[in-house]
């Protein structure tokens, strides 16, 4: 099998590049090591390595020869860096995301696995379920979720497999440290290791569902291959941990050292996913508990 990864050399990426290749899959990675707040890129020397732009078509066509899985991962994933410059998201995750599906329509791929964002939900009730309306806060989730609608499409209107998975808060090896939009548990690790106190956003009592990287990378492989009816192509499945904790919890599993700065705009409260669709219909379960990976 020939996968190809956009955004592989990334958080998410890398480690699902390397489950990959241990599963026996031939890789072509490509990313274009864009993502401001990674304080490396991680690239696979086993998988085909590609420094390209998802949004250029032309160049990214030729990345395609005999390409079974498509796992599109390359985005503009962080939401205080859209918020600044949303026409940037946008054109990133709707262009980058449209350019990618009409590559793999003409390919011919066996099917395309999305990596979209929990933050669809907003300020629906949680925990959150697929079946919720959208309710985006900001242009990060707006334009994550404006492609999975072009995900669907290509379904509906093309007949391309394509599978869309929204992701809670993901944490594990590689996680970026560096800026303070990087996720939360990278940022509490990076300020522990230089003596810093952890910069703990609000009151802390803002409730997250973290899902362990390893997960999400299985997570994907499973939405690749599994068995599917056509209902179900195009359509969203949670992948969280269907738990959650809050960032205090978070903090203090880390270090006794904490400090608090204030609340930022567009940023949700609670996430907490309801994970009944994954399970059943892909058949994937989530195995890593957070505070337990911390303690090792």
């Amino acid at each position: 099998m020939i996968s190809l990864v956009t955004g592989g050399a990334g958080f998410i990426g890398s480690n699902l590049v390397d489950y990959l290749i241990e599963q026996g899959h031939e890789v072509i990675c490509v990313d274009n090591e864009s993502a401001e707040c990674n304080d490396k890129f991680y690239w696979n020397n086993k998988a085909c390595n590609i420094i390209g732009d998802i949004t250029d078509y032309n160049f990214m066509k030729n990345c395609f020869k005999d390409v079974d899985y498509v796992f599109h991962l390359a985005a503009e994933s962080r939401l205080q860096p859209a918020i600044k410059n949303p026409i940037e998201a946008v054109y990133k995750n709707c262009v980058g995301t449209t350019t990618i599906l009409q590559c793999a329509r003409e390919a011919g791929v066996k099917r395309f696995v999305y990596s979209s964002t929990s933050s669809g939900y907003g300020f629906n009730p949680s925990p959150n379920i697929e079946t919720q309306p959208d309710d985006c806060l900001n242009p990060y989730s707006a334009s994550k979720v404006a492609a999975e609608k072009f995900c669907k499409m290509y379904s509906d209107l093309y007949g391309l497999e394509t599978v869309v998975l929204r992701y809670f808060n993901v944490f594990g090896e590689r996680s970026p440290r560096r800026g303070q939009y990087a996720p939360v548990i990278g940022i509490f690790d990076r300020q522990k290791l230089s003596g810093e106190a952890l910069t703990i956003v609000g009151d802390g009592t803002q409730r997250r569902d973290f899902i362990y990287v390893g997960d999400v990378a299985k997570a994907n492989l499973i939405a690749a291959e599994a068995t599917l009816d056509k209902k179900y192509f195009g359509q969203v499945f949670n992948i969280g941990s269907g738990i959650n904790y809050s960032v205090q919890e978070i903090a203090d599993a880390i270090s006794d050292n904490q400090t608090y700065i204030p609340k930022r705009d567009g940023e949700m409260e609670t996430t907490w996913s309801n994970i009944e669709k994954a399970t059943e219909i892909l058949g994937w379960k989530p195995e890593v508990d957070v505070l337990e990976w911390i303690k090792k």
